[in-house]
């Protein structure tokens, strides 16, 4: 005689995806190449009835920024599956970005969200080694090859094409958002200027939709029992010494400087 099994259903399940720190193509950096096996299996192993973004990022590599928020979507749109941002500290700059990859923002009230905008910084050595009485030799092929190079006085014409190429991308982010946002975009505020503002003010502002955090929103939308699956970059166990720990160390000041302009 068989045994009758009843129908029982599973519970519902949401990946979620780690993007905690900066953007960036060097060791350790949040970037398309890192995070792409673990986002493909945030979309396809289990069947996922939701993929949720857990994001703490103060930006870097638009280039990367673009490619992972481009991957996010396409396989949102390919397994029809909801995807929704929640932001810890900072989603701003790259990281208000990759927010934008989501259907439904959220925040701390006193996350920072925003900073759309492009910038590029550096140093000028030019009359260090003047006074050390060091003479600097470059030797190029094309005018335009030593542009803003950093021992070498400071051109307008560098600086004129550095900004072209801000407002391309600048533009690129601008109309990223406003795809993302639609009408939900306050029209009353100027946003796309570099500012950034708490996560209450953003909602206020049409950046984000609630304040909510992600276990409890996700219960609310799915149920008590719905479970979670943790996907993110794997991190290396040790680095090599020579040029990737160089590389490393430079990585490591250069994410907390971008830390460091939110105040984190």
């Amino acid at each position: 005689m068989k045994k009758w099994i009843p129908f029982v259903k599973s519970a519902p399940r949401v990946s979620v995806i780690r993007l905690n720190g900066a953007i960036m193509t060097r060791q350790g950096g949040l970037n398309d190449q890192s995070l792409a096996s673990a986002i493909q299996r945030a979309f396809r192993r289990g069947k996922p009835d939701a993929v949720a973004l857990s994001i703490n990022s103060p930006g870097g590599s638009p280039v990367q920024s673009s490619l992972i928020a481009a991957r996010i979507r396409r396989l949102a749109d390919e397994k029809d599956l909801p995807v929704y941002a929640f932001v810890e500290d900072v989603a701003a700059s790259g990281g208000y970005w990759l927010a934008c990859a989501a259907d439904k923002i959220y925040v701390d009230q006193s996350s920072i969200v925003g900073s759309i905008g492009v910038i590029s910084a550096g140093f000028g050595f030019d009359k260090l080694i003047e006074k050390h009485g060091i003479e600097r030799r470059v030797y190029t092929a094309g005018k335009s090859k030593s542009q803003m190079d950093p021992f070498q006085p400071e051109k307008a014409t560098d600086v004129k094409r550095i900004k072209a190429l801000q407002i391309d991308i600048h533009d690129a982010f601008v109309e990223h958002v406003k795809s993302a946002r639609k009408d939900r975009l306050s029209s009353e505020t100027e946003l796309f200027d570099g500012s950034f503002w708490t996560g209450a003010t953003g909602v206020s502002l049409g950046l984000a939709d609630e304040v909510g955090h992600l276990v409890p929103v996700m219960k609310d939308i799915f149920g008590p029992d719905v479970q979670f699956a943790i996907y993110g970059p794997k991190k290396p166990l040790f680095q090599r010494f020579g040029a990737q720990l160089t590389s490393g160390l430079t990585a490591s000041v250069e994410e907390h400087a971008l830390w460091a302009r939110f105040g984190l």
